[in-house]
């Protein structure tokens, strides 16, 4: 952050977090807590929980720098304002709901009623995740809760409190070690961000309370608790002189937050919420699959030489795919057509088109022969599923549901309820995009390929996916594929000398000194591979031990003969070949017999 806004010097990290009330610090839900330093130490003490999570076993780490002296000025300064004049953070809040009613739905002020503090020792039933804790644990009146009285007119609601926050490296969710470190340091509310930012850059941490760090979390009061620490930051920030500001180094050029509206702020918030996964909706997550192809689409988007594939983003075929709802692209090619960087490509592209836009959804599969255990027909749809469901703010109740009726009996989805659920997800989106590389290597043992394609069908005709597809020429697959609109997908000229132009640093020194050189082995490469970007690979890579232009040339002129008039079996023999005799360099290079 501070190389890419050098100019930053304070800041304020906005957020929610879970509250410690005891007898001195009444806290509720929906109340704010400020990180206020105490004893001439940082208002932010750091923790770890140890390894032995069982006994939730913890150790102190330490207290973190304070907030700049700034801020701390502010703080004092607005403390004493509430204080003769009360705050009108509510008042706030629902003037943003009155001008964005959308917004009243996530972000009012839950009931009353719900907020409920158990007794330390109440802990809620593991067999009774899925129940709310007033079914489960019991409601305001049973002997289990902690008694309150309701806060009076004079008082401050949500009130504001001063003090120690603790930052954590996990969430805390046991009553009695928060009240016993509660009582040993002072602390009001516990949260998992701050100690990873405080010691690298100096800000105020205010969090909204959410729940009260056990086990009985729910998500009820997060978008109240956010939107009433976004409105005191905001309150805050009118606090700070523009004088002050411009003496703080350098901060004149984010005096601009200052007037920014508390629905600004909010947005922020949010994004942090929809990033923000609990530890159960990680778990969720990787049951429904541990596979993750994001790794392999990072890996082939660094594969790709600037500029290549843009023929088939400019193609009318391709546009009007994007463009339409409910649309198929088949793109069949040959082996070694760069099929697979192509179809990466598309998802760069299309993540590029639609990002930051929540109503867009796109899912990618790799398929590959060498993971078919992996890639069952349920691993595929369940694949889908997880890629659409982190697109979303959180985890849908009803896959939460099955999730949690399946981990009482230990069982998994079928796939009757992996399509159900597959087809429910997509409706929560606008526009959805999928894309399958390799068809033709998705298994047909027990019928997934068969099954696979009608689920993907289905979701093209009945829910306006569009599905973009590559495959090898397979005659079963090309019938299949038959209904959609189909763009072949060969090696352009133009890529291939683009991939060629940036493999010249490899080849030897009197190449480089070269152009009229290079310009011919582009020239006998691109007119040699006709279409199949692998063997430009295997062929630049034969380069590399030539000493001599005449060697090169003469490995030109080779190149031409072996593939000139070949139909395309003839020239998968000579991609073998290219390959082997790669494979044949390699060994020798490090000392290895080649393989005959």
């Amino acid at each position: 952050m501070r190389h890419s806004f050098p100019n930053i010097r304070i800041g304020l990290m906005v957020g929610i977090g879970g509250g410690a009330p005891n007898r001195k610090h009444d806290i509720r839900l929906g109340d704010i807590v400020v990180s206020t330093p105490r004893d001439g130490k940082g208002g932010v003490i750091q923790y770890d929980f140890g390894k032995t999570i069982q006994d939730q076993h913890f150790r102190l780490t330490g207290f973190l720098d304070q907030p700049p002296l700034l801020l701390r000025t502010a703080v004092n300064a607005l403390k004493a304002k509430y204080e003769v004049d009360g705050h009108q953070i509510e008042d706030a809040i629902n003037a943003i709901f009155d001008h964005r009613p959308r917004l009243r739905k996530n972000y009012q002020r839950p009931d009353s009623k719900s907020d409920i503090l158990y007794q330390a020792d109440v802990v809620h039933p593991a067999a009774s995740e899925d129940e709310s804790c007033e079914h489960a644990c019991g409601t305001n009146d049973s002997p289990k809760v902690v008694p309150r009285s309701p806060r009076g007119k004079e008082e401050d609601n949500p009130a504001i409190h001063y003090g120690m926050i603790a930052s954590g490296n996990q969430l805390m969710k046991d009553a009695l070690i928060r009240d016993k470190l509660a009582a040993e340091q002072d602390i009001l509310c516990f949260e998992m961000e701050a100690a990873g930012l405080m010691n690298h850059f100096p800000c105020l941490v205010i969090r909204g309370i959410c729940d009260y760090s056990d086990s009985h979390k729910n998500k009820k009061w997060q978008g109240f608790a956010a939107m009433a620490a976004a409105a005191y930051a905001k309150d805050l920030l009118y606090r700070i002189p523009t004088s002050k500001i411009e003496a703080e180094k350098k901060m004149a050029d984010i005096i601009s937050n200052v007037q920014e509206t508390v629905i600004d702020v909010s947005r922020e918030v949010n994004s942090l919420l929809h990033r923000h996964h609990d530890e159960e909706d990680e778990e969720i997550l990787d049951w429904i699959t541990p596979v993750d192809y994001a790794p392999q689409q990072n890996d082939f988007i660094k594969r790709r030489q600037p500029c290549t594939g843009q023929w088939l983003l400019d193609s009318e075929e391709f546009r009007a795919w994007v463009e339409g709802k409910g649309q198929g692209l088949f793109c069949p090619g040959i082996p070694g057509a760069g099929k697979t960087i192509l179809a990466a490509i598309v998802v760069d592209d299309l993540c590029a088109k639609f990002q930051g836009g929540s109503d867009t959804c796109v899912a990618f599969i790799f398929c590959n022969f060498r993971r078919h255990p992996d890639q069952r027909f349920e691993d595929l749809l369940a694949s889908l599923l997880k890629q659409m469901i982190q697109q979303q703010p959180s985890i849908p109740d009803d896959i939460k549901q099955l999730y949690g009726h399946h981990k009482k009996r230990r069982t998994r989805f079928s796939a009757d309820e992996l399509s159900r659920m597959l087809q429910a997800t997509t409706k929560l989106f606008s526009r959805n995009f999928i894309v399958i590389d390799a068809f033709d290597e998705c298994q047909k043992a027990n019928g997934c390929r068969r099954s696979f394609v009608d689920d993907l069908f289905n979701l093209r005709a009945n829910y306006g996916v569009n599905l973009f597809t590559t495959s090898r020429f397979v005659p079963e697959i090309l019938d299949i594929f038959k209904i959609h609109t189909s763009l072949e997908i060969r090696a352009h000229g133009d890529d291939v000398r683009s991939y060629l132009g940036g493999c010249m640093s490899q080849l030897p020194a009197f190449v480089h000194r070269d152009l009229g050189l290079q310009d011919e082995i582009k020239d006998w490469i691109v007119d040699a591979v006709d279409g199949m970007f692998l063997l430009a690979q295997l062929y630049m890579a034969s380069l590399t031990d030539k000493v001599t232009k005449k060697a090169i040339k003469s490995a030109l002129h080779q190149f031409r003969k072996q593939t000139a008039d070949q139909d395309e079996d003839t020239k998968l023999q000579v991609l073998s070949e290219a390959y082997e005799q790669a494979l044949d360099r390699i060994k020798a290079q490090n000392g290895l017999s080649p393989a005959r």
